[in-house]
């Protein structure tokens, strides 16, 4: 077993959060939380994505080590431009079950990263690899402030707050007009998935342009337009004035299993929303 690791949000300020995002195949991070990450690290707060897959399963002609040697030169070079630290933990693709040992790595990552927030799927996603992402995390939330469990890794002394990626019934919902581009960007790092297996599935791979520029206008579909339930959201946050000009938005729900922050605390989490 190995984890690959790029490191570039290392030392953030005391004051700010550390933020983790679990996603169950290189790119899920990116896209459900890719936009925040970019406005937490450039605050100077430290970001981690944590790939519970390998994602060699995740092509429609390629697959195997090969893809997955693939798919984390992707991760790292998407680290780099987010400006995140990326894990890739080697998990098969479409295999990921909630053993305990991929619990006690959910909370070995969790306690090192010293985390506040902690992001993942919701528990009622399509995929089942994204469901088992999922409880893994909700299974570790208890767990990282217990002494005696993987105790090879100091235990937290406060519960992070964990959320779940949410666009219907949102607590919370972030404008990232001004870092939809670098999201882009980014996330187009990852090839083999945007501009291959994903438009095969969809039966549009004809359609991907050949040029870089051609290719992240491509991208823009995976930005998300706010919603009503968003848009009111956005209004709780930002005011109306400003919501009402927002276009893109990343939307979370404070997870059923966590601890409840008042509105000072979110805001204290989420200090981006003052920017």
């Amino acid at each position: 077993m190995f984890a690959f690791v790029m490191i570039l949000a290392a030392g953030g300020q005391n004051n700010y959060p550390s933020v983790i995002v679990f996603g169950a195949h290189p790119d899920d991070c990116d896209l459900v939380a890719g936009g925040i990450a970019i406005k937490f690290a450039k605050m100077g707060c430290r970001v981690k994505f944590v790939s519970m897959t390998n994602g060699d399963a995740g092509h429609q002609s390629m697959g195997g080590g090969a893809l997955a040697k693939r798919r984390m030169e992707e991760a790292k070079e998407a680290g780099r431009r987010f400006g995140v630290e990326y894990t890739v933990i080697d998990n098969h693709d479409g295999e990921l079950m909630p053993t305990l040992e991929n619990r006690l790595k959910v909370i070995r990552e969790i306690r090192n990263w010293k985390a506040d927030i902690v992001i993942t799927h919701p528990p009622d996603d399509y995929h089942p690899d994204h469901r088992y992402t999922s409880l893994l995390v909700q299974d570790a939330s208890f767990m990282v402030i217990v002494p005696n469990i993987a105790p090879d890794t100091p235990p937290l002394r406060k519960n992070p707050v964990f959320f779940y990626h949410n666009t219907n019934d949102p607590d919370i919902s972030i404008s990232i007009d001004d870092v939809a581009k670098q999201k882009i960007y980014a996330a187009s790092a990852h090839v083999s998935q945007f501009f291959e297996w994903l438009p095969w599935l969809d039966g549009t791979l004809d359609k991907v342009p050949e040029s870089e520029e051609g290719r992240l206008q491509f991208m823009k579909m995976w930005l998300n337009k706010p919603n009503d339930a968003e848009r009111n959201c956005l209004k709780k946050w930002y005011g109306e004035a400003a919501a009402s000009g927002v276009t893109y938005t990343e939307s979370f729900r404070i997870a059923d299993f966590s601890r409840k922050p008042d509105h000072d605390e979110l805001m204290k989490l989420f200090p981006i929303l003052k920017k």
